[in-house]
């Protein structure tokens, strides 16, 4: 599928008109002339190619703007509160209706989505045969769409939604107010319910979505439906059958046996381990594909150390909460309510005991960066250690020496893979099913599959002398032993996997806002936190407002009051 994605960026161009405009068009290509089989194609492949359309200041793929500095385990970074600082909205819950984010994204899902509809109204006109992969690629392109309202709905909840019979022209008079909340879960579950019924189970090209794969992701869908929340985003109930539909959803993924846990944790985060056995869904980059920079991950390229192998820029950092969370008990369980009543410091990581996912995780002064023993993280690594600390993000990043690795100054970047759906969330989706059904017991395995895969993959986590870098322990619950496994505890302990198993992938925030507890959560991590980062004193979270993003301003004036702001904004 790389070939796929970069075909697409080409054709993306042509569609977009992003050639210079002071040349004499050599011809002029009508939408007619599109509706060939061959070209239908290629309008699918420019579908695709939205999956990776962002940037470092505007990412929707790369998701650590939005989803981890909201949620108290990443600090914006950078070069202090200034620098780029409508991302320090963010972080600072000053969001506003004109902030450039919150725009560009809205734009940048909505044009994916345009892309999708046009290739879709292409193939409801073009007989099957004509075009005898009319079905598959429908279901490509439902499962595409899915992907992207379900972005927006995490994003901005009221969302107007249309799909490719509402003409083009129409589409700004839809209110984002005409669809109930469980009307638009349902519409985007349909695309993907859609997609698992009509693709095969395995693709030829690894960039395309499977039958699995849309199961996963309407899994992943009913399970964000099941908390029904008030206007003020509380839980009020949990939709007991839709859980149910999620641990079956789960189960046909789990016993397709298509996937696997990777041996260790690092091959996740691994060039010459992308499309292992745990990726389900991935978006495919490129480099040296005959394009002028590739086909990057733009996402991320704020996200690399300030040294001469890389040049900038120190964004998304770790919180000093987030590092605290890594610490472990006398069992190796989480220290849970203790966690964060001692700061680690710089050389404490031999005093203390650590989840190994630690050193997966987080860059520190003193140890390997990105597995590498010999290319030890420098403190002078880091832009603005006196307004963020000495912690960066290391899970998206690239060795300097690795082959997907590429500067295109004054950033850089690389071709390898980002994870949509992996098989440690289709896991912990099901445990945390089964848990809020009342099967805690269930969960239980579940939940320590993933710990003893930790426990196994400390084999990259080494120094120079063949010492591991940090004193890691962790164990596996055990009821009766080392803790009383009922359903509260099982929660607390789902809730903390999910932290550590997924930290610095921008997945925390709609966790908490899925689960109604952002507000308690996050103005605890502001008041403990606030005394260590002097720009978060005074910093508070507004119950009922933050939980989502404001509608962009300039897309309410489009409308034409078609579009209701969200409350309190």
């Amino acid at each position: 599928m790389k070939i796929l994605i970069i075909s697409s960026l080409i054709m993306a161009c042509c569609l977009s008109s992003c050639v210079k405009l002071d040349r004499t068009p050599q011809g002029i290509i009508f939408s007619d002339q599109l509706n060939s089989p061959e070209n239908i194609d290629k309008m699918v492949t420019a579908a695709y190619s939205a999956l990776g359309n962002d940037n470092g200041f505007d990412s929707y793929t790369g998701l650590w703007a939005l989803g981890d500095i909201r949620a108290g385990d990443a600090y914006k970074g950078g070069d202090g509160v200034g620098d780029q600082d409508y991302l320090n909205d963010f972080e600072v819950f000053q969001e506003r209706p004109d902030n450039r984010t919150v725009g560009n994204v809205w734009v940048a899902l909505y044009t994916a989505i345009g892309r999708v509809d046009d290739a879709l109204a292409r193939l409801d006109a073009v007989t099957e045969d004509k075009f005898p992969l009319k079905l598959e690629r429908q279901a490509e392109m439902r499962f595409l769409r899915g992907h992207f309202y379900f972005l927006l709905k995490i994003y901005y909840n009221h969302i107007p939604w249309f799909d490719e019979t509402v003409p083009v022209e129409s589409r700004d008079s839809i209110s984002n107010k005409s669809l109930s909340d469980d009307a638009l879960w349902g519409k985007i579950a349909d695309d993907f319910k859609f997609a698992a019924d009509n693709l095969p189970g395995d693709q030829t090209d690894v960039g395309r979505p499977t039958k699995w794969a849309a199961k996963a992701y309407l899994a992943k869908t009913l399970l964000y439906e099941a908390y029904k929340q008030n206007d003020q985003y509380q839980v009020t109930s949990i939709d007991q059958s839709l859980l149910a539909q999620v641990v079956s959803l789960c189960d046909e993924v789990i016993q397709s046996t298509k996937y696997a846990l990777s041996q260790d944790f690092a091959y996740n985060f691994l060039t010459e381990d992308e499309n292992g056995p745990e990726s389900i869904f991935a978006i495919q980059f490129s480099k040296d594909d005959g394009t002028p920079q590739g086909r990057l991950d733009w996402g991320h390229y704020l996200d690399y150390p300030m040294n001469p192998e890389y040049g900038c820029c120190a964004f998304h950092a770790p919180s000093q909460n987030l590092v605290n969370a890594f610490r472990t008990d006398k069992n190796g369980l989480p220290m849970f309510d203790e966690f964060n009543k001692v700061d680690v410091g710089l050389n404490d990581f031999k005093t203390y005991t650590f989840d190994p996912r630690l050193d997966h995780t987080v860059a520190i002064p003193g140890h390997p960066y990105k597995y590498e023993p010999y290319f030890v993280f420098q403190k002078s690594w880091d832009r603005s250690p006196q307004i963020y600390g000495y912690f960066l993000s290391m899970k998206e990043t690239v060795a300097a020496d690795d082959p997907s690795f590429q500067k295109t100054p004054p950033f850089m970047s690389s071709s390898k893979n980002q994870d949509i759906l992996r098989y440690d969330d289709i896991l912990l989706w099901k445990a945390e099913a089964l848990i809020e059904l009342g099967r805690q017991d269930e969960a239980l395995p579940i939940i320590n599959k993933i710990r003893t895969r930790t426990a196994n993959s400390t084999g990259l986590l080494k120094q120079e002398d063949g010492s591991y870098t940090s004193n890691y322990k962790i164990g596996t619950y055990q009821p009766g032993v080392n803790c009383v496994w009922t359903q509260d505890f099982a929660r607390k302990a789902l809730r903390w996997e999910r932290r550590l198993e997924f930290a610095m992938e921008g997945f925390r925030f709609f966790d908490l806002v899925r689960w109604g507890i952002t507000p308690d959560y996050v103005n605890t991590y502001i008041a403990e936190e606030s005394s260590k980062r002097q720009y978060l004193v005074g910093v508070h979270f507004q119950a009922g407002k933050f939980e989502y993003m404001p509608i962009p301003i300039s897309q309410i004036d489009y409308s034409k009051g078609a579009l209701i702001q969200n409350a309190g904004y």
